[in-house]
């Protein structure tokens, strides 16, 4: 039985999960960043405790997904946005402590990567990308059931790749990036809505503005994912995130660029296909960052 906690800005959710991949309990309580970072922690430790009793079985170990820049090989945060005061705490060493049992922490977007390669949209396949497109966009790297990492551990930022030099300013310090441009956020603002999916539900009645904006984000979304195929090739690319939620008004569109612009590789070969695993991916991902680390059968 393996815990998996996946801290997000808005909520942390924890659960034990088995080596199949099915979630055997779970909870979840709001962030609460405001409360500082040992408020936070005592909160983890809580509603692990809560769901290994719940779940009946020993604690194997624990993995740990968190969004914002994490540093997988100390077990670190570093300068989260959403946590600006938890930097510098060492999940992986106050887990190791309350427990007694090893942890790995990811980077979320990675963990996501490494849940979906194992139970969901890339299991059987060597070369793997997943990508979110959300309130952000993110994704992770798996090729021959490794990770990808940078230098010193770094996690590869898909979502901030150039597509348009001469677009918008991002926090990333880059204009025109893939975030920039085809996140939620960027979707509802160029649709004058307040979420994405309000701007997908004009589109789908009918509405001629909605309907123009979507059919943008398509080729956002298209020319960022061509990328990809270009660069790497690989066997599959996965889709999730809550845009993704709309994919049917996006999916012939991004097709139709991928194929105009990676006339150099065997695009055709690369399969784009929706994620499986949904709203279990965050836990599902903490559990393989455990099991990618430290299982060794």
């Amino acid at each position: 039985m393996i815990g998996a906690v996946d801290i997000g800005g808005t909520k942390i959710a924890v659960g034990m999960v088995n080596a199949e991949g099915n979630i055997l309990a779970h909870t979840e309580s709001p962030t609460a960043p405001e409360h500082g970072p040992q408020a936070g922690l005592a909160s983890i430790v809580e509603m692990l405790q809560d769901v290994k009793q719940r779940a009946g079985g020993n604690l194997e170990g624990v993995g740990i997904g968190c969004t914002g820049p994490v540093n997988p090989l100390t077990g670190e945060l570093e300068r989260v946005e959403f946590l600006p005061e938890w930097e510098g705490l060492n999940l992986v060493a106050e887990i190791k402590k309350n427990f007694g049992v090893t942890a790995a922490l990811e980077n979320d977007a990675d963990a996501a990567a490494l849940g979906e390669f194992a139970w969901g949209a890339g299991r059987g396949t060597r070369r793997f990308i997943y990508v979110t497109v959300s309130t952000g966009i993110g994704g992770g790297i798996v090729f021959d059931g490794q990770l990808y990492r940078g230098v010193d551990g770094a996690h590869p930022e898909l979502g901030h790749h150039v597509i348009d030099p001469s677009g918008p300013k991002c926090f990333c310090g880059a204009r025109g990036c893939w975030e920039s441009l085809a996140s939620g956020p960027a979707l509802a603002a160029r649709g004058g809505q307040a979420t994405a999916r309000a701007v997908c539900e004009a589109a789908e009645r009918g509405d001629s503005v909605a309907r123009a904006v979507v059919e943008a984000e398509a080729r956002y979304l298209g020319m960022g994912l061509a990328n990809l195929v270009t660069l790497f090739v690989p066997d599959v690319i996965a889709l999730g995130g809550g845009v993704m939620q709309s994919r049917h008004l996006f999916w012939r569109e991004i097709e139709r660029t991928i194929q105009e612009n990676c006339g150099l590789v065997p695009f055709e070969k690369t399969r784009l296909v929706p994620a499986q695993l949904a709203g279990n991916v965050g836990l599902a991902g903490a559990a393989q960052t455990w099991i990618q680390r430290y299982r060794t059968t």
